[in-house]
């Protein structure tokens, strides 16, 4: 969904027609940059899920109190194997959380977001089935947590559904940074209008003051997203947005309170449209998540092994 958040910021045009090299180029992209090849919220317009379509939390998680910073990140205890990522560490934020729809009151307090103030977090969006967007975002954030293992890297949850609602995202940022992640990805699904298809990056943007300085992961940032975006148009065969980022996958905003107090590499990635019946049909497929979590996977390794 249009995550976080979210006040949608300046609109931008409605669908284009995406040119065809488009998706070629960004997979070109994970074929140039070395090591790529073979390694193992809401947008603009974007409508919010019904809060009722969310995910209802277990009795546990919804009697359970909120965790401290610390507690809330979970990673696993298991050893893990020596592989070309170890002694990384990437932080996996899945955007939302199913309780958050049994919890509108706290999400709904105003929170630092670097530049301003806005939502704790937002129920997340679902499809016109009622999947929800906070359910996608921790199915796939498991299975890339296990790829990524695989290889070696530590690999932080900033929740596993282990908490009854949030973390807020003021939050998520601090998870991420008390980890000196050397990437953080935060994973969501867009909430926009039928025929807007495709998925998009999100890179944060310059933004110094109030609490928030982004200088220093601009550039690494836009690298990690593009080797995101790069990988995963290879391994899904989903092409671009075609209604944000100017048929690049890729968009810069300053309106994330994720992104702003990110201290450390960061990046969104909206995996497709939950409001496309055409998406939907992606991102409810266990295989087509599978494939997802590989391409997300990958793009990492492809930015951690530079």
């Amino acid at each position: 969904m249009r995550h976080e958040d979210l006040t949608p910021p300046t609109s931008r045009p409605g669908p284009r027609r995406r040119p065809v090299f488009a998706a070629a180029a960004l997979a070109g992209l994970c074929l140039t940059a070395a090591g790529c090849a073979g390694d193992g919220g809401q947008s603009p317009g974007s409508a919010s899920g019904p809060a009722s379509a969310a995910s209802s939390p277990s009795p546990a998680q919804s009697s359970a109190p909120t965790p401290s910073d610390s507690a809330s990140a979970s990673s696993s205890a298991k050893p893990l194997p020596r592989g070309p990522l170890t002694g990384r560490t990437v932080v996996i934020d899945p955007g939302h959380n199913p309780g958050n729809v049994e919890h509108t009151r706290e999400i709904n307090a105003q929170v630092d977001m670097g530049n301003g103030r806005k939502e704790c977090d937002t129920t997340g969006t679902a499809t016109n089935s009622g999947y929800a967007e906070a359910r996608f975002t921790l199915d796939v954030s498991r299975r890339l947590r296990t790829l990524l293992e695989a290889q070696g890297a530590k690999v932080v949850l900033t929740q596993d559904g282990d908490r009854p609602f949030g973390p807020c995202v003021d939050e998520r940022a601090r998870i991420g940074n008390k980890a000196q992640a050397d990437a953080v990805v935060s994973v969501h699904a867009d909430g926009s209008a039928t025929g807007n298809r495709g998925f998009h990056v999100i890179l944060p943007a310059a933004v110094n003051g109030d609490g928030a300085d982004t200088a220093k992961i601009v550039a690494p940032s836009r690298e990690l997203g593009v080797r995101i975006a790069g990988n995963f148009v290879r391994v899904t065969g989903s092409a671009p947005s075609n209604y944000i980022g100017d048929d690049t996958g890729l968009d810069t905003r300053d309106d994330l309170g994720g992104l702003n107090l990110s201290t450390v590499p960061k990046v969104f990635i909206e995996c497709g449209n939950m409001r496309d019946p055409k998406d939907a049909a992606l991102l409810t497929s266990a295989d087509w998540r599978q494939k997802a979590a590989l391409g997300i996977a990958e793009g990492i390794g492809s930015y951690l092994k530079r």
